[in-house]
C-alpha cells in the first residue's frame, strides 16, 4: 500500500506545539501530525500485522492482574509483560512466532522527529477498548535511553497525563486527538505518564471503537 501525505503540515505541528510543555525539555507533541487519509492507512497496516501477530492481554508481575489494555507488537523486538516481569523479546508470547517488521510509514516518522540516528526496535502497539486505561509509568525498560520515545494516537481521543521524574507531585494533562504525535527525548525521556481515559465514541476510526496507540522505540545501545 503506498502512503500518500503521511507528513501532515510538519513545520505548522512543530510550531504548535502545546504551551505548558514548553517547561519540559525533550518533549514535543505534534498535534495533526497525520492526515485523515494517512491515519487510514497505518491502521489498516497495523490491523493486518495483528492477524498474524494478534492482540493479546498482557498481566502485571507478581499480581497477575490483567491491563485493562490489549496488545501487540511490531518490529524484531516487542515489549511484553507477565509474572516473570516486563522484558523485551523477540517473539509473540501466544503463538512463539517473530513480531511482524515496523511499517515504512512509521520507520520514516522516526527518522523525521526523533533526532536520533539508529532505527527504532520495537513498536508497541496499544489497543484501548472503552473503559481501558494507563497508569501512570515510565519507559525504563529499554537499555538506550539516549533514544527518544515516538508515540503516535489513532482513533478515539484520549486525556494523557504527564508528570516528573520521580512517582507523584505536579502534573499536567492533554488531550491527544486520531493522528497527534508525541515524541518524549532527552530530559524528558523518563517522565512518568499515562492515559487517564479514552473518550469513547469520538473518532470512527479504529474497527469496533477504541484508540490505537503506537509506541516507537529503541530497545538497545548501538552495536551490541
Amino acid at each position: 500500500m503506498v502512503i500518500r501525505a503521511y507528513q501532515a503540515r510538519v513545520t505548522e505541528a512543530m510550531s504548535k506545539s502545546l504551551q505548558p510543555f514548553t517547561t519540559m525539555p525533550g518533549l514535543k507533541y505534534l498535534p495533526g501530525y497525520f492526515t485523515p487519509q494517512a491515519r487510514k492507512e497505518i491502521v489498516s497496516i497495523v490491523l493486518s500485522a495483528a492477524e498474524k501477530a494478534p492482540f493479546y492481554t498482557p498481566t502485571m508481575p507478581r499480581s497477575g492482574r490483567p491491563f485493562s489494555v490489549r496488545m501487540t507488537n511490531l518490529g524484531p523486538l516487542g515489549w511484553v509483560s507477565d509474572r516473570a516481569g516486563y522484558r523485551y523479546q523477540a517473539m509473540h508470547p501466544e503463538t512463539g512466532q517473530a513480531w511482524p517488521a515496523i511499517p515504512e510509514p512509521l520507520q520514516s516518522l522516526w527518522q523525521l522527529v526523533s533526532d536520533y540516528p539508529h532505527p527504532p526496535e520495537a513498536c508497541l502497539v496499544n489497543l484501548y477498548r472503552e473503559g481501558a486505561k494507563m497508569g501512570l509509568h515510565r519507559d525504563e525498560d529499554e537499555e538506550e535511553i539516549a533514544a527518544p520515545v515516538v508515540s503516535v494516537s489513532l482513533g478515539d481521543s484520549a486525556i494523557f497525563r504527564i508528570g516528573g521524574l520521580q512517582r507523584g507531585g505536579k502534573s499536567e494533562t492533554l488531550k491527544l486527538s486520531s493522528g497527534d504525535v508525541m515524541v518524549m527525548g532527552g530530559p524528558s525521556r523518563l517522565r512518568y505518564h499515562g492515559i487517564d481515559r479514552v473518550l469513547a465514541g469520538s473518532s470512527t476510526l479504529v474497527p469496533g471503537g477504541g484508540r490505537i496507540n503506537l509506541t516507537l522505540r529503541r530497545v538497545r545501545k548501538p552495536g551490541l
